[in-house]
């Protein structure tokens, strides 16, 4: 179905890409966009096609700008503002159980509440020039939505400058603090995103939705509970068609053939 805030296509290859395009608001996150955005996750997640999904945009130069200030400040009941944010942890939260790979492509600035759904990603690559930030303390928000995202990815006392000073970094410090896997010139950036996303789509898609579903339940697990969860998922791992064509595939020397069982 076509979209009014963002564009949604799928290769030969599987990846899904799914690019913000209001670059007249420089992807704020809208109301709009951010239900556009749960439904195109959605769509991705239940696609047998899809063995990747890259996030990226359409503007030339910004990510997205972050959440929409206008409706902070709409008068409209209060009740209807906390509804309203209630999008933020549905993204967060499809992203981390889509069961598929996804890469945020940031080939543009990626600040305030659009840091926080480029962080749920598994990967970021960005494109030499682009910042990131959190500067809501400067226009009298605070970063609350995105804040358990940024300090499971980043140090604490790297988190708390972000967060306190507002300040915004350079592609190459976001990748010094953890925030982003890979800087890349302009004139690479479009291959290697799509050389990372092909990779990820050739793997096995049942291995990978137990690998990525294991990664997000056991994130907030106590070390021992964590454990034990993830000795299941192998055990489980071992039933499946995909484990045993791996194996042979290995020892034959040639690429193994997937059946997603």
């Amino acid at each position: 179905m076509p979209y009014a805030t963002l564009r949604y296509e799928v290769s030969e290859s599987g990846v899904a890409t799914i690019a913000l395009d209001q670059p007249e608001t420089r992807n704020a996150l809208s109301d709009e966009l951010l239900g556009e955005l749960i439904d195109v996750l959605e769509t991705a997640r239940e696609a047998p096609q899809v063995r990747c999904v890259v996030l990226t945009s359409t503007h030339e130069r910004v990510f997205s700008a972050g959440a929409n200030l206008a409706g902070f400040g709409a008068d409209v009941p209060l009740v209807h503002k906390h509804f309203a944010t209630e999008r933020f942890p549905r993204v967060f939260r499809l992203l981390g159980e889509l069961g598929k790979p996804s890469i945020c492509a940031a080939n543009g600035h990626v600040l305030a509440g659009a840091l926080g759904i480029a962080l749920a990603c598994d990967l970021i690559i960005a494109r030499e020039g682009a910042r990131f930030g959190t500067p809501e303390i400067g226009v009298g928000v605070f970063p609350f939505m995105i804040m358990a995202l940024i300090y499971r990815n980043v140090p604490r006392k790297a988190t708390n400058e972000l967060l306190l000073l507002g300040e915004q970094i350079s592609a190459e410090e976001a990748h010094r603090i953890g925030i982003v896997n890979r800087v890349v010139p302009a004139g690479e950036f479009e291959n290697t995103v799509r050389e990372w996303a092909e990779k990820l789509a050739r793997t096995s898609p049942v291995m990978m939705r137990l690998g990525k579903d294991a990664m997000f339940r056991q994130q907030d697990m106590a070390f021992a509970d964590a454990i034990e969860f993830l000795r299941s998922q192998l055990t489980i791992a071992f039933s499946t068609e995909d484990l045993a064509e791996g194996v042979r595939a290995f020892f034959d020397k040639r690429e193994p053939e997937w059946k997603g069982r």
